[in-house]
């Protein structure tokens, strides 16, 4: 993707994507231990609510910063709130969002709504190449911070934990660099083998 590695000047690149659903769940503490040392066995009992929560998430390639938000589905009209809340956190510029092939992306109704709005570009990913969007990193990395085994009894707890997972992820944000870091030179590869 050349707008990693080589961004038009004065443009803001931010990978933007949707993360979801995810369901309000709940799950049973863990069994503890009776008086005389031996474990507790309790049915596992597992639910979920029928609400959902869709997150959207976009990640500023150059700081690493991200913006998020949560909507109750997956829509053209939570997409443009969305972008929305991209052009208000970069206020200068132009902002090319890279994105995938959704059809709530490149709806007539959305079409509309970036025409009244042109600081915002559309870069879309071939299709079945999601790899290629930053922003599925970054998901990997705050569903580890904010989902994992995590107990939510509804859509309004699942939001203020995005808004402060995104917070304290944002307050170690680095730039987010396309491509792998090259390998250490051979010399040392050789050395650590023989000193062994």
């Amino acid at each position: 993707m050349d707008y990693y590695t080589h961004p038009p000047p004065k443009t803001t690149v931010i990978a933007a994507d949707e993360l979801g659903p995810v369901m309000p769940r709940t799950f049973d503490p863990p069994a503890g231990w009776s008086p005389d040392g031996h474990r507790v066995k309790a049915p596992l009992t597992y639910s979920r609510g029928p609400d959902k929560t869709w997150i959207y998430g976009g990640l500023r390639i150059a700081d690493g910063q991200a913006v998020t938000c949560c909507a109750p589905s997956r829509n053209s009209a939570h997409w443009q709130a969305f972008l929305a809340r991209l052009e208000q956190a970069n206020p200068t510029g132009t902002i090319a969002v890279i994105t995938d092939n959704l059809s709530s992306h490149h709806s007539l109704t959305t079409r509309a709504w970036l025409a009244a709005h042109p600081r915002i570009e559309q870069v879309f990913i071939p299709k079945g190449a999601c790899w290629l969007n930053l922003q599925e990193a970054w998901w990997r990395i705050f569903r580890q911070h904010t989902l994992a085994g995590q107990t939510f009894a509804d859509p309004g707890e699942i939001a203020q934990a995005t808004e402060v997972a995104t917070a304290q992820l944002n307050s170690h944000a680095n730039p987010w660099v396309w491509g792998r870091s090259p390998p250490p030179p051979r010399v040392r590869r050789r050395r650590f083998t023989y000193l062994l």
